[in-house]
């Protein structure tokens, strides 16, 4: 097993896994410079292909020792216009453009829209955005085979361009049969997340869940304005949250995206769920090896809010720079973090414990942290949940995590600071003190003569049931008592 040292950094680092960087010593390499978790994209690539690299990364995990997360992101449901006489047509400014039910070619004047759906729900006054919001349209008389617009902006249009509907929640599931059969490979290959795309009403995030039966976590795409309308709702009913900023940018106004994505980080950091912003974060470095002034402070700013992961969509897919786009990620997380002003900064937002005993010692956790030198929070839990209370109160020390699951040790990966460990379960309060403090020497968090702060539940291996904090002092003779086997894979 190849030695593997903490990352010196607390927010996580989701990788886009693609053509670019699906070989396996390049994606070793992404996990070297920085890769804490995978996510694989469902709308691109074959099964076949998608298993190969659940392999690759599946012995990565095994090589280094440590778990590493692969979120599969469903593609959802894309609404498109159908096809064009030539492949593409031109729609002036100002001009008269229709949607029809008409399958045959468009022209300059109109197009199928091939989702009977949609006639139903667009009323007069709303918008249709095509390809990515580059031709806007707006509804201004209708009929039931027919969507007459007018062009507030045009532009060239080609064949099957995709169609955001901003102003009405469309009657469609958020999951296509595609995507049904997609989420059922995914949880036969063991995926430990699933992002869930289009989520427009908790009930999408239901029945996706229903499908899953209880394998993996949940992540909610929030990309639709109805989505922003429910976000509560939404974040309560799922096991964690992604600023979807390509598709929400679409469908609002670009100066309103910023402001919504403190709001969404805010108010998922309040659940301790795990909340991962995304798209476009250092998007000039799919071509070029340096990123963008402006890249760099949007990576920055997701840091100093204290989201738990930022991702990378096409820098490491099919980027020409995919290891520099995870390094210089990297280099951005650690020297934010190294910042004076951050620890003040990511706990700007008050996150006051729920008044449980569980909640309290999570808390107590961080102000243990902030009074004496701690090397590390040693975390004992059975689902996941005792780490995301800590993790939670954004302390100043990593946060072990230890499982006797490596499912849950999987899962955890992309929480803001911690350090999962898939180790054997404890039985005694000795074994917890014995185990702690081997797992600290063993994972590089202190040495001889440091502290580490111990939380777990009483009686040891119950779900729900912590109830005990203890601070431990190191010797640094603790790992003469490993145990091959100590840790399970």
């Amino acid at each position: 097993m190849t030695k593997f040292t903490p990352r010196a950094r607390k927010v996580k680092i989701l990788a886009t896994v693609g053509p670019a960087c699906s070989d396996p010593d390049v994606l070793r390499e992404l996990f070297r410079a920085g890769a804490d978790a995978f996510r694989f994209n469902m709308s691109h690539g074959e099964h076949h292909q998608h298993a190969e690299n659940f392999r690759t990364v599946r012995a990565l995990e095994a090589e280094f020792g440590r778990p590493i997360a692969i979120l599969c992101d469903l593609q959802g449901p894309k609404l498109r216009v159908g096809t064009f006489k030539d492949g593409t047509a031109k729609i002036a400014h100002g001009a008269s453009f229709t949607l029809d039910r008409d399958e045959k070619p468009g022209d300059d004047t109109r197009v199928c829209l091939p989702h009977p759906e949609l006639f139903e729900a667009l009323a007069v006054g709303q918008r249709l955005l095509i390809n990515d919001g580059k031709i806007r349209l707006r509804v201004k008389d209708m009929t039931l085979d027919a969507v007459h617009c007018v062009a507030e902006v045009g532009g060239v249009i080609s064949d099957r361009k995709g169609v955001n509907v901003p102003d009405a929640e469309v009657p469609i599931p958020a999951l296509t049969e595609k995507d049904r059969k997609d989420l059922a490979f995914a949880m036969e290959q063991g995926a430990d997340w699933i992002g869930l795309s289009f989520v427009q009403r908790p009930a999408d995030i239901e029945e996706a869940k229903a499908l899953m039966g209880g394998r993996g976590f949940l992540c909610a795409k929030i990309e639709k304005p109805q989505a922003v309308e429910r976000l509560d709702e939404i974040i309560t009913a799922a096991d964690g949250v992604m600023v979807a900023r390509g598709d929400l940018g679409v469908e609002l106004l670009p100066q309103e995206v910023p402001p919504l994505q403190k709001r969404i980080v805010n108010a998922t950091r309040l659940t301790g769920k795990p909340v991962i912003v995304a798209t476009q974060m250092l998007e000039s470095m799919i071509e070029s090896p340096t990123p963008t002034r402006a890249e760099v402070s949007d990576v920055a700013n997701a840091v100093y809010d204290g989201a738990d992961a930022v991702m990378l969509s096409a820098e490491t897919a099919t980027g020409s720079w995919p290891e520099e786009a995870v390094m210089m990620m990297d280099s951005i997380a650690r020297q934010v973090e190294a910042d004076e002003a951050y620890k003040d900064r990511v706990r700007m937002l008050d996150t006051p414990p729920d008044h449980t005993t569980a909640d309290a010692l999570a808390h107590a956790c961080m102000t243990i942290g902030d009074t004496i030198a701690l090397k590390a929070i040693c975390v004992f839990t059975s689902s996941g949940s005792t780490a995301r209370r800590v993790a939670r109160e954004r302390p100043n020390v990593p946060v072990m995590v230890l499982t006797p699951s490596m499912q849950v040790a999987r899962r955890v990966t992309l929480l803001w600071g911690a350090h999962p460990v898939a180790t054997r379960d404890i039985g005694s309060f000795e074994e917890m003190i014995a185990k702690g403090k081997r797992m600290a020497l063993r994972h590089g968090f202190g040495g001889a003569g440091t502290n580490i702060a111990m939380l777990a539940g009483v009686p040891f291996g119950r779900s729900g049931a912590t109830n005990l904090l203890h601070v431990v002092k190191l010797t640094g003779d603790e790992l003469d008592s490993y145990e091959e086997g100590d840790e399970v894979s």
